[in-house]
């Protein structure tokens, strides 16, 4: 088994997906195999991953989203894989290859969630649109400061998540990247180990963007308040909703 299962969302990443793999080969000395989630057969990221898969030290595997969008797939990531930890990673990012082992060694150390941080020290966030700086900043901010969330980025979708996490913990989101917001409430909420390292954002120049910020921000406010909730309510680790066990 290895140690960790990258998955990547992708929706026609065929600019991008080459070097992100050759930046993850160069840059990860964790054993890993590479989860390419897609939606359609025509996506233009599979002959782009065709063509330099032999080139590739580690394993890649393509897998079909059971249903569509970038939620389901991530989900469908989450269910073909079989490593002790999962990282959700862009596919158009290969400045952050470089802290992909320090995320495994923090998870190595207890943590069953590491963040990907842009607003610790040492990370940053670059050539965001203003309003959507404005919202991811004030939720992380208010996270971290108000409701004790133990991270000062709160609304990253790069993360890494522990198998026992993702076993134990029932998803309830179903739109976008709002699944990583609620993962992490409800591990703050069970009182489990969590941990960031810095990390760097700069706005992609390359392919189409596929965050939706107002479709999804209902979603968001739900876990946000959730977060709320577990400091002034007093929400104790036994109102979290699990996975049934059969």
């Amino acid at each position: 088994m290895n140690d960790l299962d990258i998955i990547i969302p992708v929706y026609n990443e065929g600019e991008n997906i080459k070097e992100v793999l050759i930046a993850i080969k160069n840059n990860v000395k964790t054993p890993l195999r590479v989860l390419i989630c897609y939606d359609h057969d025509n996506d233009t990221t599979l002959p782009a991953v065709d063509s330099i898969i032999k080139e590739l030290p580690y394993e890649v595997a393509l897998v079909k989203n059971e249903g569509a969008g970038a939620h389901k797939a991530i989900i469908t990531g989450f269910k073909s894989g079989n490593s002790s930890a999962a990282l959700v990673f862009p596919a158009d990012d290969t400045e952050n290859t470089r802290i992909i082992d320090k995320m495994l060694e923090k998870f190595k150390e207890g943590n069953d969630i590491v963040a990907a941080s842009r607003f610790m020290k040492g990370g940053c966030m670059q050539g965001c649109p203003w309003l959507k700086s404005f919202l991811v900043r004030s939720a992380s901010f208010t996270l971290y400061w108000l409701a004790s969330i133990p991270i000062k980025d709160a609304s990253n979708g790069f993360r890494l998540f522990s198998r026992q996490l993702l076993d134990t913990v029932e998803i309830e989101s179903n739109r976008g990247f709002t699944y990583s917001l609620e993962l992490l409430v409800k591990c703050h909420r069970l009182r489990w180990n969590i941990a960031e390292v810095p990390a760097s954002w700069y706005e992609r120049n390359k392919g189409k963007s596929n965050f939706r910020l107002f479709k999804w921000l209902p979603e968001y406010l739900r876990w946000y308040f959730y977060g709320f909730m577990t400091t002034y309510l007093k929400k104790s680790p036994q109102t979290v909703k699990l996975k049934q066990r059969i």
